[in-house]
């Protein structure tokens, strides 16, 4: 059998299968082995047992208790492990691998994860597969933008051969002025949604701009990534947690990864956040064609090896001065330059 998996916790994974098919009949959760319920409410909505895939868990009034079926036809949810061969070869299944599994011979046994298929791209923090866009998500206040990290991001959704969108949120608790910067800045590179995840203003717009795609949702702790998924995906109970006022950073509420389907091939990552990832992966050469802005002026240079910094006639510097490439993205750029140059010392 073949499917995609949608989660992963606790060294198990759960696979959807491809492909629609009926719906089993759901497991009575009273009927489960004690000593496994415990695993089974940490896994959230997915249950155990084969039999219980293709249905919702719905919490009641002593946790996950009861259960319902969302349709006649679904691709059902099976919990698996991988082979013991992916730990020999230095491999780890990740959220939104597309695998070959095969199911146990008893109800109570897990499935095996036997093949990986080759993958589009990957993430090791989080562990996340096979990604068609960004929504690189930042607020627009609350906690005040960080437009150094959000390019560490968009660098990131380039090197890894991304589509991007850029959502700038908490729209409703910001100064015009501020969003309207947001936007100047990177609304000729990217396209822009302007987003607030309380009120439900511009989710319809991200939903189509994600259409057909698998979309990860990417940006610093605190910025509303959990309150846009809700709005998403309702149903989703994503965690959402306060901005600190101590540090006006957010405070994680995200602990696991999980993909979720949202019908016609549209799917949404929620992760608990690429705040740790290594951006500096890009050599030298590389960063400068990871700014789109960039492209048009790379090779106009006097030098070849030009790195846009201090060399004469330089066409990237020249389009700065002139405005046509933001001083705000050039910063970032030579900020990041720096960075990589400084690490290759060591």
């Amino acid at each position: 059998m073949r499917g995609t998996i949608v989660k992963g916790i606790a060294g198990f994974y759960y696979v959807k299968e491809e492909g629609p098919r009926q719906a089993a009949l759901p497991v009575s959760w009273d009927k489960q082995k004690p000593e496994k319920k415990a695993e089974a409410e940490a896994a959230g909505r997915y249950g155990r047992g084969k039999l219980q895939a293709a249905k919702e868990l719905v919490p009641g009034e002593s946790g996950l208790a009861s259960s319902r079926t969302s349709g006649s036809f679904e691709r059902r949810i099976w919990q698996c492990k991988a082979r013991g061969l992916f730990k020999k070869e230095g491999v780890t299944p990740a959220v939104g691998d597309l695998v070959e599994f095969e199911l146990g011979e008893g109800q109570e046994d897990d499935g095996l994860i036997t093949e990986i298929l080759p993958r589009k791209n990957q993430f090791i923090r989080p562990p996340i597969a096979n990604v068609d866009c960004f929504a690189v998500v930042m607020a627009a206040a609350h906690p005040k933008p960080n437009l150094a990290v959000a390019d560490k991001f968009l660098v990131m959704a380039e090197k890894s051969g991304t589509d991007v969108i850029f959502c700038i949120n908490k729209v409703d608790l910001a100064k015009p002025e501020a969003v309207e910067r947001l936007m100047a800045i990177y609304a000729p590179v990217y396209p822009v949604v302007c987003l607030s995840g309380a009120s439900g203003v511009g989710v319809e717009e991200l939903k189509q701009l994600m259409t057909g795609k698998r979309t990860a949702l990417a940006g610093p702790s605190g910025v509303g990534k959990s309150t846009l998924l809700n709005c998403l995906i309702p149903g989703a109970l994503a965690e959402t947690g306060d901005v600190s006022h101590k540090t006006k950073r957010g405070k994680h509420t995200t602990r696991h990864s999980e993909l979720f389907d949202l019908g016609g091939k549209t799917m949404i990552f929620d992760t608990p956040g690429f705040t740790s990832f290594d951006i500096l992966e890009a050599d030298e050469e590389e960063l400068q064609h990871l700014y789109p802005e960039f492209l048009p002026y790379l090779g106009s240079c006097r030098y070849d090896d030009c790195r846009h910094i201090k060399e004469p006639d330089c066409a990237v510097r020249r389009a700065v001065e002139e405005g046509r490439i933001c001083q705000q993205r050039y910063a970032s750029y030579a900020s990041q330059l720096a960075q990589i140059q400084e690490k290759r010392r060591y």
